[in-house]
């Protein structure tokens, strides 16, 4: 097996594929915990030094990062930036930062391996990284421009007349509210939208919770997660080695006595079968197949092609991003659904998941909205996040998309698999798939 792969490898090199060396993340953690001291550009940090002493590449030789995040503090808007210096990076490496709701860091891989297929570079690092501990909470807008005016205001009298508007409503901060901008909607309403269209009820979508919390739990104990995850020590000296918010013990019966978060009288979606706001960050390092020969580092898989798009009725396919993506993303490279061993979905919702196999399924969806000639037909559930996802482990939103890439290559180093489907759903209707080869097979 080993010449195999030696052979397999040395052939990949000369074809300048970009390819996935390295994933890390810190573990994922509910939002007001370990890493509530930590600021964002401090928690994107970790896994950008931590790759590199996990493979030995030197950070000078890193010719650009990128990281994505999708709730921005002001004062660090290009976080990657932040980040990489405080990750000990020179400052020679541009960086730069993708806010894309939940595909940016899927975007940021794309770029890359774009840059990397025409020569342009041949190291990189993506990522990504989300604290909710740390949100950017506002005052509110009567605030924000009397203070503007308050700053070029010239005599007493003036600053007196500006604040004399102030209203006691106005001291209490704004919370990022989570809610769409076009549709007015927030991602657990849009997920009922798709609820309603696509016939997805409550058991369906508790057996699958279920299922997710039950499959992280047993991944963990078999130690899937050992090489990827790195500890973290806080700043009060605590340290955590694996994620908080899976419940191995959920079953669906436990789950069916917790009452609708968003439809309070019919809805499907609850605390139980939702993915939590969770805190964490995630790096992946990419290079040519000719670079990793040169490093002597073994590529975990080939990114092969990669579909980036939106949805056509952002009130009820808010959250169909996988269906939009994937089975265009296979007919571009004549492959079908039986062809692929490994599928990576982002579990926003249970029933986000379930609604998008239902999409999968219809012939009149796949010829009406993606022009295709028939459905390429549901993922099939033994072969779709069998390691758990992010309904167990957590959804800290830019950090998501490292972890599934991630996973995805080393399932197919496990399970000595051939292709790997990696797919997001995002915010503002947008979603995104990967395709990955085992470059054992190539």
């Amino acid at each position: 097996m080993a010449a195999t792969r030696k052979n397999a490898y040395d052939n990949i090199a000369k074809k300048r594929l970009p390819v996935i060396v390295r994933g890390v993340r810190t573990p994922f953690l509910n939002s007001g915990g370990a890493y509530s001291d930590f600021y964002d550009y401090e928690l994107a940090a970790l896994p950008l030094k931590c790759i590199l002493e996990k493979t030995g590449v030197a950070a000078k030789q890193v010719e650009i990062v990128t990281m994505g995040m999708v709730v921005q503090d002001v004062e660090t808007t290009n976080v990657a930036r932040e980040a990489m210096l405080t990750a000990g990076y020179p400052s020679t490496i541009p960086a730069y930062t993708i806010s894309m709701a939940g595909v940016s860091p899927a975007m940021g891989v794309m770029n890359v391996c774009d840059m990397i297929a025409l020569g342009r570079i041949d190291i990189a690092v993506a990522g990504g990284s989300e604290n909710f501990s740390d949100l950017p909470i506002r005052m509110a807008r009567n605030v924000r421009k009397r203070a503007v005016k308050l700053a070029t205001a010239k005599s007493t009298g003036q600053k007196l007349k500006i604040l004399a508007g102030l209203r006691p409503k106005d001291i209490i901060p704004e919370l990022p509210s989570g809610v769409d901008l076009t549709t007015n909607m927030n991602m657990g309403t849009a997920c009922e939208a798709m609820v309603q269209r696509f016939g997805v009820t409550r058991a369906q979508a508790d057996a699958y919770a279920a299922r997710s919390h039950q499959s992280a739990g047993a991944a963990w104990q078999a130690g899937h997660y050992d090489d990827d995850v790195m500890s973290v020590t806080n700043n009060s000296g605590s340290t955590v080695t694996c994620d908080d918010s899976m419940r191995p013990d959920t079953t669906e019966e436990k789950l069916a006595k917790l009452t609708p978060s968003f439809d309070k009288k019919n809805g499907v979606i609850t605390a139980g079968n939702a993915s939590g706001l969770t805190d964490g960050s995630a790096a992946l390092l990419l290079m040519s197949s000719e670079a990793a020969r040169q490093h002597q580092l073994t590529p975990m898989a080939i990114v092969r092609d990669y579909q980036i798009t939106g949805v056509t009725d952002m009130h009820t396919e808010m959250l169909l991003g996988p269906t939009m993506s994937i089975p265009r993303l296979l007919a571009r490279n004549g492959l079908s659904m039986d062809d692929i061993d490994v599928f990576e979905l982002h579990e926003a919702f249970a029933a986000q998941i379930l609604a998008n196999q239902q999409a999968l399924s219809d012939d009149k969806f796949a010829q009406t909205e993606l022009g295709l000639d028939k459905a390429c037909g549901p993922i099939p559930i033994e072969k779709l996040n069998p390691w758990g996802g992010s309904v167990a482990l957590g959804n800290p939103f830019a950090a998501t998309g490292g972890r599934i890439l991630a996973t995805a290559a080393r399932r197919l180093q496990a399970e000595q698999a051939r292709y790997a489907v990696v797919s997001t759903c995002a915010g503002g209707g947008l979603g995104a798939a990967m395709l990955l080869e085992n470059a054992e097979f190539s």
